[in-house]
């Protein structure tokens, strides 16, 4: 049977988000929350006939307006043009309040209900199709980041070895440097006292 839906507000960033779903964990999820923006206050059940009409003709689909106007909800929402305009609009400043209206008197048809709420079970087993094949990109992707991952660090490996090697050589080379030098000055040593003792006898 299908589960009653609800339409569900809130406001993130640039915009304000709706969405007709069964449960505030589901327009969480939806909305990508990582908190409970319900219990924080910044998001609500919506009583706007308006929007609760708009999100259950496209139940699960988050809807966006620009946050502080308006205009109806919609899947592609345009940034809100003020940006950057003084303080905010008393519509922006009711939007981001997310104060509860009073309860409409118009009635949601109930079979309009259990058409939007059939239509949510439907766009959830469509998400659920998709989700393994999202997996599987994200593996593929994964893996090819590992494989440069791993090709960048085998060159480094391999760049580390050529400089011990190259290194190991220099040092073997200042220490047969090194050697001769020594062995140098103590010919030199030899050299130096023989020659110094022949001159002194030459001088008598």
């Amino acid at each position: 049977m299908a589960r009653k839906l609800k339409t569900y507000q809130t406001s993130l960033g640039f915009f304000d988000l709706a969405i007709a779903a069964p449960s505030m964990k589901a327009a969480l999820e939806a909305w990508g929350a990582d908190s409970n923006l319900f219990h924080q206050g910044a998001a609500k059940e919506s009583c706007d006939p308006d929007v609760i009409a708009g999100a259950m003709a496209k139940p699960g689909v988050v809807l966006r307006r620009p946050v502080g106007t308006d205009r109806p909800f919609s899947e592609h929402a345009e940034l809100p043009t003020d940006l950057g305009g003084g303080g905010p609009t008393k519509a922006a400043r009711k939007s981001n309040g997310l104060k509860a209206k009073k309860p409409s008197s118009r009635p949601i048809n109930k079979a309009a209900k259990r058409k939007a709420a059939l239509a949510f079970e439907k766009e959830q087993k469509r998400r659920q199709l998709e989700q393994p094949k999202e997996e599987t990109a994200r593996q593929k992707d994964r893996e090819r980041r590992q494989q440069a991952v791993d090709k960048a660090q085998a060159a480094l490996d391999k760049a580390k070895q050529e400089h011990a090697k190259r290194a190991a050589a220099i040092r073997a080379q200042v220490e047969a440097l090194e050697k001769r030098s020594q062995a140098e000055k103590a010919r030199w040593d030899n050299e130096k006292e023989r020659l110094g003792a022949a001159l002194r006898r030459g001088r008598g």
